[in-house]
């Protein structure tokens, strides 16, 4: 299916690996030109090569720390004006006691997880509203909506951003400038990877065993965790011209953890 937005281009925070990468990948394949940014230069410059050349499509490293104004600056002075943003960040630890989290975790939550997007967001919304087309979309957490200990941290600065997001999307609407949230729940990251990886190590089981214990506690209706393509998918699909009538909008993607009619 072509999804109408080859030409484009796009930003895409913390794309170097996980949900970022497979969204870059998802937009490369339908011939967006894409700016990835991410802090670790040799892992972004690798992934951006592996996937220019997978896709023929243009795909700009852009080594910079998106939670920092003079990052942020650097981003934008290589993408001034994007017609696509995409935001998303590596996940604060887990979180399974709340009176451990420090002054310092809150303040390094906020900048990267709710201030950095909404400046992004700030900077790039007039282009869009003006050239009358625009896309955003935040890969968050399903904790914003699904409260929990163990993800309070995450959980509760993208709550805040979605429900600015939100807010915000109804005044850009008219303009054809939409914006959504996908709320994922566990996939196979390079951080879920690592966790999982060191937590078997120490218990002396397999990160197999351990994501199938993780997906029996938490009552996974699947049974599994995700792909993290399958989130770069539904990013590409809601950049697209399909998704036009789609605002507002925070998707939750969590093999059926969850429990909600609505």
């Amino acid at each position: 299916m072509d999804l109408g937005i080859r030409g484009r281009k796009a930003i895409v925070n913390g794309g170097s690996t996980g949900m970022g990468r497979s969204a870059v990948l998802a937009l490369a394949r339908e011939g967006v030109e894409v700016f990835v940014s991410a802090r670790t230069e040799d892992r972004l410059v690798r992934a951006c090569r592996e996937i220019a050349e997978e896709t023929g499509a243009a795909v700009t490293p852009v080594c910079a720390d998106h939670s920092r104004e003079d990052g942020r600056e650097r981003i934008l002075a290589a993408c001034p004006d994007p017609d696509i943003l995409v935001g998303t960040c590596a996940p604060p630890p887990m979180t399974p006691d709340y009176r451990a989290i420090t002054r310092e975790d809150w303040r390094e939550a906020i900048e990267i997880s709710l201030l950095s997007p909404i400046e992004f967001m700030r900077s790039v919304l007039d282009g869009m509203v003006e050239r009358k087309w625009g896309r955003i979309v935040n890969i968050a957490t399903v904790a914003a909506k699904y409260p929990g200990e163990i993800r309070v941290l995450s959980g509760s600065t993208r709550a805040a951003l979605a429900n600015y997001t939100v807010a915000v999307s109804k005044v850009v609407a008219k303009h054809n400038v939409v914006i959504n949230n996908l709320l994922p729940g566990m996939h196979h990251s390079a951080f879920v990877e690592k966790q999982f990886g060191e937590r078997a190590q120490a218990k002396g089981t397999t990160y197999e065993q351990e994501v199938a214990e993780f997906s029996r506690e938490w009552r996974i209706a699947s049974e599994r965790f995700g792909d993290c393509d399958d989130v770069g998918a539904f990013v590409a699909m809601f950049c697209s011209e399909f998704a036009n009538y789609i605002t507002g909008q925070s998707l939750v993607i969590d093999g059926g953890a969850t429990t909600s009619t609505f």
